[in-house]
């Protein structure tokens, strides 16, 4: 074999710079790795949600004002909690009224999260709070509505006490939140929809016709004696003008009266004798007709005028 083809393997460790390549490379590595565990470490904060960092348990740190942030690696981890207001659907509830009627509720809450470590605590999770809270407005609801009567709860006139009652059952839920420190706060609860159990519901709608009907024939009564109070103060004020109305014609028919008596007493009373002729014409109109029969002495100034005498 000739020299030429044999590598010196000393010689070329000498010329070949190992430790310093093997240095780079591990100065890459732990680059490398601060990156990564800077990156895995690194949290950034949102608007509308709280960051949470626990280490081996305990809270150590809550942050709700937005950026960056960091924990420490391994040792420390991160919960995300909402802000913001949030809003729950209640599972509808079967209660049972002071006039023993049943009906189911199905109300809503708008709620949000004011001390997130008490919520980490002691309700761990959002969805144990939510359920807790649920379990506290069923109780109040169950509780305030069961004083009430059906009507009141369903009538359309109780608009104001039943968002009174809104209120109160708002203020209670909060009360027991409190107490039991789930670190959640009740902003509203509201009822969506009232109704009766299947079983009900045809007795309490005949019930309701029956109501509206005697309503409408109240109505109907206060009508008719409306309208006969108004009919006999009609008639009265018609006989009152009827009766103004003749006594009126017969003091102008008096006056006339007097007034033409007055005219033929000045009329006669300038001949007499005409006077007395025209009495003696007018009488015979009533006195003589075509079956009258007069017997009068002959020498009777009656006799005289039919006999043709006038002088």
């Amino acid at each position: 074999m000739s020299n030429d083809n044999i590598i010196d393997m000393e010689k070329v460790r000498k010329d070949f710079p190992f430790r310093k390549w093997i240095k780079m490379g591990i100065f890459f590595i732990l680059i490398i790795a601060l990156l990564v565990i800077i990156l895995t470490n690194m949290f950034i904060v949102k608007e509308g949600e709280y960051k949470i960092v626990r280490q081996f348990g305990e809270i150590t740190r809550v942050i709700d004002e937005p950026g960056i942030h960091f924990k420490v690696p391994f040792i420390q981890s991160v919960t995300t909690l909402p802000k913001y207001q949030m809003t729950l659907n209640v599972d509808e509830s079967e209660i049972t009224t002071r006039d023993k009627k049943r009906i189911i509720i199905d109300n809503y809450a708008v709620w949000k999260i004011v001390k997130p470590e008490d919520l980490i605590m002691n309700a761990r999770t959002v969805e144990s709070a939510e359920a807790r809270m649920s379990e506290f407005i069923y109780s109040e609801v169950r509780e305030m509505f069961g004083r009430l009567e059906y009507g009141e709860i369903i009538n359309d006139g109780e608009v104001s006490s039943r968002a009174s009652l809104n209120d109160r059952v708002t203020e209670a839920v909060n009360e027991s939140l409190k107490e039991s420190k789930y670190g959640i706060e009740v902003i509203d609860v509201r009822i969506k929809r009232t109704d009766l159990p299947e079983e009900n519901e045809q007795s309490v709608y005949t019930r309701m016709i029956s109501e509206r009907e005697s309503t409408a024939q109240d109505y109907l009564s206060q009508g008719d004696a409306r309208k006969n109070a108004i009919m006999a103060e009609t008639d009265k004020q018609v006989t009152e003008m009827i009766s103004k109305a003749e006594a009126d014609a017969q003091e102008i028919r008096a006056q006339g009266e007097g007034e033409a008596a007055r005219i033929y007493n000045d009329a006669f009373s300038k001949d007499p004798e005409f006077y007395n002729l025209y009495r003696t014409l007018e009488s015979y109109k009533k006195t003589i007709d075509d079956q009258t029969v007069i017997i009068l002495p002959s020498d009777s100034p009656y006799a005289r005028l039919l006999q043709g005498y006038i002088e």
